[in-house]
């Protein structure tokens, strides 16, 4: 027996976030119960039989994509939300529920003209069409959805670390060239033990050259900016000041995080 959700209706269940368990759901019965459709629109006969089988996985389908979506959401507050994988997943249950209605008007008027036994209506010829193709899409935008959904949880992990970012350019400023560095907004890599002031961090605070202090050392994330999960608005928060709070309470300790801002190093804070 499944415990009561906990911290809101779409949050967590069971001390687990609930996105992952539903989203898996979602992305395998919604495509199934939409290509089994399209079988069905063109096999009257089967449509007789599984029709109902079918429209109910449909609508189980479609309600899991509403739940995933809304998990989805609470989740992003606490881990960062992935652009592309939102933005497909807040289309997708509004092309499921118009498809199970599509569907379940198409089936209607599919037995009320008889069923297999008899030719089909123009007005179920041109419902079944048009089911037919929206369920095409779902599966599309399904497809595209949970393979967002991979990239953002997965992407770079597991063929070796292909997604982490690069190494920052300027790794090291000396400190005779602080003030050059500043005016150029770029660093010079000329001595590994270089500090930087906040003086000089502050003179880096917008997407065109945009570094922050975390845990008292300092990070160029000018080309993490666009690739951030969660959108770029989070990281240009964090430019030009000291956003040790702000990272803590968005990812913690978590391994990946913490490793991937190490590729942005500069150098210490003095």
């Amino acid at each position: 027996m499944l415990t009561p959700l906990e911290s809101g209706l779409f949050d967590a269940i069971a001390g687990l976030p609930l996105h992952p368990l539903v989203v898996h759901f979602a992305v395998v019965l919604l495509p199934l119960a939409a290509l089994g459709l399209v079988v069905l629109v063109a096999a009257p006969k089967w449509a007789d039989r599984f029709g109902w089988l079918t429209l109910g996985a449909l609508a189980a389908g479609a309600g899991a994509a509403f739940v995933a979506k809304e998990s989805g959401e609470a989740l992003a507050h606490s881990t960062g939300l992935p652009k592309d994988h939102a933005s497909w997943g807040d289309l997708l249950p509004g092309l499921a529920a118009g498809l199970v209605v599509l569907a379940g008007i198409w089936f209607f008027l599919h037995r009320r003209g008889g069923g297999a036994a008899k030719p089909r209506s123009m007005a179920a010829t041109v419902s079944g069409v048009l089911t037919a193709l929206l369920a095409l899409i779902v599966t599309g935008v399904t497809v595209l959805v949970g393979h967002s959904g991979a990239e953002a949880a997965w992407g770079g992990t597991v063929t070796g670390g292909n997604d982490q970012p690069p190494a920052a350019t300027g790794t090291a400023v000396a400190p005779s060239a602080t003030a050059s560095a500043s005016a150029t907004g770029t660093a010079s890599a000329t001595s590994s033990s270089a500090t930087y002031t906040m003086a000089e961090v502050r003179t880096h605070a917008d997407s065109t050259s945009c570094w922050s202090v975390v845990n008292d050392n300092v990070y160029d994330l000018t080309t993490w900016i666009d690739r951030h999960p969660g959108g770029p608005q989070r990281i240009l928060a964090m430019c030009g000041k000291d956003a040790t709070a702000a990272f803590t309470a968005q990812h913690g300790s978590q391994g990946r995080a913490n490793q991937m801002l190490k590729g942005f190093l500069l150098g210490p804070l003095s």
